[in-house]
């Protein structure tokens, strides 16, 4: 490692002749945009062995088992070695909870957002077109919108300088976690910067234009007509207007002895006149696809669709492929026999003590719900878990998202189209009793079912 350091140092130094000006040494606030790898795997395996071991068996994570993401930083010198760099970053994975935390790796890639800001040195200063750097400093992560963690990351980069103060960034950094619900990471990443505040420029001074040459034309304008009865000494134009061109009043370029719409802008080809708008409505029939029919401008001067023939139009209609009524935004009501019948399987649904494992019981009236969605092709469904506030409210949460995925899974597999459904778990955060009494438990511990059209 040593010898690759100064390696770099040693071409740095070399490739000094794409040096900037000596003045503007410490970096101008800059943006940059980066593409990053996330690898949680190896960190994991130096931990239960050592890094030497990881390279002889070539453990190392191949790029497509890595997590790909974006991220934004902001660079500001601080000094000619000192650089400030603040990032903020996101990506969708399924994100590795540490054993201690409780809480169980995600099925689905949910997106994770971190925050960081650091301190970097660099080895040589900007002047070289390859500066190499340490950097260290804080960060925050959040996940799904729920976990909340803290790190420290460290790392290492190699800066390649463009010129004008835009660069190439190439880094490497190691997260350390300092709390519970984050896990240790590597990331990669490579990026381009540019400066958004602008630079100190030399001020030429514009060369003193030369005297204008006075000339006293008779016929300034070479129109026959000489200066001194030519009320247009400096346009060409005819003796029936005094040396002036013809009036030209709505300036369209047609003059108004050609102009049949003298007062109002229009084409030569329509006399002076406008194009015609047959419908009134604002859009002229040469664009207008419905001269004949008033429309918008969207649509090409037609009307605005409506291809249910439910007298909504498509831009206001939620369900604009089913016949439905203004009330709902467009769509059918939903009966409220279906909706009593629903609420009534929802409440006959069961699973084993502390599992997602739905119990026997449970599988009659789900059938039934599975035959509403049949009968309907057009309604989707919502599938809430929910439990009790007994136990951590990570573990609550896991189990209410796991059953309602349960639920939703049935579905699926009975022929119901994922698309149509969707699941989600609130553990214990919604109650509708008091958690205080077994009853009222017993009736927090629920999975609701929610029809809807749109």
């Amino acid at each position: 490692m040593k010898k690759t350091l100064l390696l770099l140092i040693s071409i740095g130094g070399m490739l000094s002749v794409f040096a900037q000006d000596a003045t503007q040494l410490i970096k101008r606030p800059s943006l940059s945009i980066n593409f990053f790898l996330k690898d949680f795997a190896t960190p994991e395996l130096i931990s239960s062995s050592s890094i030497t071991t990881v390279f002889e068996n070539k453990q190392w994570t191949k790029m497509k088992d890595m997590a790909p993401g974006l991220n934004v930083q902001y660079f500001q010198g601080l000094t000619d070695h000192l650089d400030f760099m603040a990032g903020l970053g996101g990506s969708f994975l399924k994100y590795p909870f540490l054993y201690k935390s409780g809480v169980q790796t995600p099925v689905q890639d949910k997106f994770l957002l971190e925050a960081d800001a650091n301190v970097n040195l660099k080895l040589l200063t900007d002047k070289y077109f390859m500066v190499p750097y340490l950097s260290a400093g804080i960060g925050a992560s959040m996940y799904a919108g729920t976990y909340f963690g803290a790190y420290i990351p460290v790392g290492t980069g190699l800066q390649f300088n463009l010129g004008e103060g835009n660069f190439i960034n190439l880094q490497y950094s190691y997260h350390l976690g300092v709390s519970d619900l984050t896990n240790y990471n590597f990331q990669y990443s490579l990026g381009f910067a540019s400066p958004i505040a602008p630079g100190k420029k030399e001020v030429k001074l514009a060369p003193t234009p030369p005297p204008p040459v006075k000339e006293t034309p008779k016929d300034t304008d070479g129109d026959g007509i000489p200066d001194d009865k030519d009320q247009c000494p400096n346009v060409p134009g005819v003796a029936k207007y005094n040396g002036c061109p013809v009036p030209d009043t709505d300036g369209d370029g047609i003059n108004d002895e050609n102009d049949k719409c003298p007062t109002v802008p229009g084409l030569a080809k329509y006399n002076g006149c406008p194009v015609p708008d047959t419908d009134g409505d604002g859009i002229n029939d040469e664009e207008d696809k419905c001269p004949t029919v008033a429309g918008v401008a969207r649509y090409q001067g037609c009307p605005v669709p409506d291809t249910d023939g439910d007298g909504i139009n498509d831009e206001e209609d939620k369900c604009p492929n089913v016949f439905g009524v203004k009330e709902n935004f467009g769509c059918p009501v939903i009966k409220e026999e279906v909706i009593v019948k629903v609420n009534t399987i929802a409440k006959n649904i069961f699973f084993s003590t502390g599992s997602a494992q739905l119990i026997a019981n449970s599988y009659k009236p789900l059938g039934e719900m599975v035959k509403i969605l049949q009968d309907d092709p057009n309604l989707k469904l919502d599938v809430e878990g929910y439990t009790d506030n007994v136990g951590s409210e990570a573990v609550n949460q896991a189990l209410s998202e796991k059953r309602a995925y349960a639920v939703m899974q049935y579905f699926i597999s009975k022929g119901i189209n994922a698309d149509r459904l969707h699941a989600a778990g609130y553990g214990s955060s919604k109650p509708i009793a008091d958690n205080k009494t077994a009853k009222g438990r017993a009736m927090n511990r629920r999975v609701e079912l929610k029809l809807r059209y749109y």
